[in-house]
């Protein structure tokens, strides 16, 4: 590929500015784009780009994310942002990551097999080497959980990985780990799949400086807040990247990143509004990619304090709720409408509860019985995701039309999501792709560290214990099922919608997987990526 370096930053200027260009430093390209592909024969689920043709090899291929600013890392241990996860994608690998429906798919693991009581696992390593030449062993594996776990950080993984007994655990050989589990867990290989649990060399620290994994790219340079470059991986197991090099660089703001890549500073552009991909898809400049079913859009409603507390405001709100305008206008109607349900199309979805509708009438109803009638609530939300604040108004007027005030509190972008963890009752709510157990192990048990909804029941946590100790498929589906009719009937989700994940590409940029959820596995993957 014929490529002309533009500096794409200024000491002076962290990350990408909100003007038509952008201003950033370093000359070399970046990644861009979403790839298909891996183990266990996955193939791209739609490619961007009209004759994509033979895949080439070469080239540098720049992609622009919404960053940290300067306390960024490449820890992948404390990835958080998307642009973390993306970077830490390039760097390492998981033992396993998620497929298109949410179901763990095998990648440094070749392979995993229960013990009789569910509460052993045996896993086996595909032979794969990290970046200096050592093999990845079954002690590297044994070393990344145990750091994830340590007490005294706070990685992303650590409660996703709590099911493990890490002192228990062993190297049966090099190439072998036998996982103990504190219970049974049929879904174990969702925790080898979890957000965060990548694999690193025994005794590994220190990751800004060079840091070292076994995944496609290596590393070159990284500027925390600015740029980060990484090169092609010659001897990776999964088949060497066919790009050359690829480089992250920060654009915070939206109108940021879309400029960019309309003036051919950038060749991928990480999350578009709905608005914008209306504005220019179809019209010859940038190919716009729509990760279908990707983002729950919602309002969380916490269920240990007034007037949510009462099951029957909580039943009201969700029919005060026209979920079809909801998504229509907050999300310009690329999406689907949701059912109060996590994971819609994923494995395990009570796909055949009849999807809810509003009813002004029986809201009023219920509300008088709870002795709410003139009920005022504060609805917490912010510009922090795309659509909230819309929805917000949206929804405010919806609820007037039963007698609700509800009055709109906007918080910041830097601290929403801690603030509304804790603090007041109504809140603009969104997740990324996740299988729905890992959503019920998350945010709906009683020990869950991220309970948006103060959903605490003990019955409730019964049942997740019941199907993760069963074996048979159907018979696990039906708890699942169980389960999900009592959050349709009386939790805390107010689940409106599903939005499409949105992202830009150059017209040059091939291979960008169009059916992978945000989250899953081909979803920011660059080693497949090739530009014409």
């Amino acid at each position: 590929m014929n490529s002309v370096r533009i500096p794409l930053y200024d000491s002076r200027s962290p990350g990408l500015r909100r003007r038509g260009f952008l201003a950033a430093a370093g000359g070399v390209a970046g990644l861009g784009a979403l790839t298909v592909t891996g183990c266990a024969g996955s193939g791209p689920a739609g490619a961007a780009g009209e004759g994509d043709g033979k895949p080439g090899r070469g080239g540098r291929l720049r992609a622009a994310f919404a960053g940290g600013g300067a306390s960024e890392t490449l820890d992948p241990h404390l990835a958080n942002l998307f642009a973390d996860a993306a970077r830490a994608k390039a760097l390492f690998d998981k033992l396993a990551d998620y497929g298109a429906d949410l179901s763990a798919r095998p990648r440094l693991a070749a392979a995993w097999e229960p013990g009789a009581g569910l509460d052993r696992w045996k896993v086996t390593l595909r032979e794969a080497v990290f970046h200096d030449g050592r093999p990845v062993s079954a002690e590297d594996v044994l070393y990344s959980y145990r750091r994830i776990a340590d007490p005294g950080r706070a990685f992303r993984a650590k409660a996703s990985l709590e099911p493990i007994d890490l002192a228990a655990s062993r190297a049966l050989d090099p190439r072998t780990v036998e996982f103990v589990l504190k219970r049974p867990t049929a879904e174990f290989p969702n925790v080898l799949a979890a957000f965060g649990a990548y694999i690193v060399p025994r005794g590994a620290q220190d990751f800004d400086g060079r840091p070292v994994g076994s995944g496609p790219f290596r590393f070159v340079s990284f500027a925390p807040g600015r740029s980060a470059v990484f090169r092609r991986n010659e001897d990776y197991w999964d088949g060497a990247p066919y790009l050359d090099e690829v480089e992250f660089v920060v654009a915070n703001e939206e109108s940021a990143r879309i400029n960019a890549l309309l003036g051919g500073q950038v060749e991928y552009a990480h999350e578009l509004n709905p608005a914008t991909a209306r504005a220019h898809e179809g019209k010859g400049h940038v190919q716009v990619v729509r990760l279908r079913n990707s983002v729950m859009q919602s309002f969380a409603m916490k269920t240990d304090r007034p007037p949510f507390d009462d099951r029957r405001v909580r039943e009201a709100f969700f029919l005060m709720a026209d979920r079809r305008e909801l998504v229509d206008g907050a999300l310009s109607g690329t999406g689907e409408i949701g059912n109060d349900l996590f994971g819609k199309g994923y494995e395990y979805y009570a796909a055949d509860l009849p999807q809810r509708e509003q009813d002004l009438d029986r809201a009023k109803a219920l509300l008088r019985q709870a002795g709410a009638e003139r009920l005022k609530v504060t609805l917490d939300t912010s510009p922090v995701a795309a659509g909230f604040t819309e929805a917000a108004s949206i929804f405010r007027d919806q609820a007037a039309k039963a007698g609700v005030t509800v009055e709109i509190r906007t918080g910041g972008k830097d601290s929403y999501w801690r603030d509304i963890l804790d603090s007041g009752t109504l809140c603009s709510y969104r997740s990324g792709a996740m299988p729905i157990e890992a959503h019920i192990s998350q945010r709906l048990l009683t020990g869950s560290t991220t309970n948006a909804t103060k959903w605490h029941h003990k019955d409730f946590d019964a049942l997740y214990r019941q199907a993760q100790s069963t074996r048979d498929k159907r018979e696990r589906a039906a708890v699942y099922a169980r389960m999900q009719r009592r959050l349709y009937a009386e939790g805390g989700f107010l689940v409106w919608g599903f939005a499409d994940w949105i992202i830009g590409t150059a017209r040059a940029v091939r291979g960008v997987a169009a059916g992978a959820p945000a989250n899953s596995l081909d979803w920011a993957r660059f080693d497949k990526v090739w530009l014409a």
